[in-house]
C-alpha cells in the first residue's frame, strides 16, 4: 500500500471479493459493480456495534438507501449497501459467518 492509499478489498479479502463477483454475476452477467468488487477500497470494520458485520469500503456514513442482497441456496449470505446514486458499494454485510481473519476483526 502506498501512502495515503487504502488496501483494496481484493487484497484483504480476496475470497469474499470473489464470492461477491460470482454472486452478483449469477445474478446479472453484466453487473457493473462485479466490475469494481476487486479494486473497492477496505476502509476498515464497522465499529457502530461489537456484534456488527460491515467492512467498509467508503467513509463510515457513506451509504445510501439501496442495497443489494446476494443469495445462495435461498438464504442471504451478503447484502451491499450503495452510495447514494447507487453506482458504488460502500459497505459490504457479511451474514454466512464465515471468518474474515485478523483483518476482519475490531481493535480491542
Amino acid at each position: 500500500m502506498t501512502a495515503g492509499r487504502r488496501p483494496r478489498l481484493g487484497d484483504v479479502f480476496p475470497d469474499l471479493a470473489a464470492d461477491i463477483v460470482a454472486l452478483l454475476r449469477a445474478r446479472d452477467e453484466s453487473d457493473p459493480l462485479a466490475d469494481s468488487v476487486e479494486d473497492l477500497p477496505f476502509h476498515g470494520v464497522c465499529t457502530c456495534s461489537a456484534t456488527c458485520t460491515n467492512l467498509l469500503t467508503a467513509p463510515p456514513g457513506s451509504s445510501g438507501s439501496r442495497m443489494v442482497q446476494l443469495e445462495r441456496d435461498g438464504e442471504d449470505v451478503i447484502w451491499l449497501s450503495l452510495d447514494p446514486s447507487a453506482t458504488a458499494i460502500a459497505d459490504i454485510e457479511v451474514l454466512d459467518g464465515r471468518d474474515l481473519g485478523p483483518a476482519g476483526r475490531r481493535p480491542e
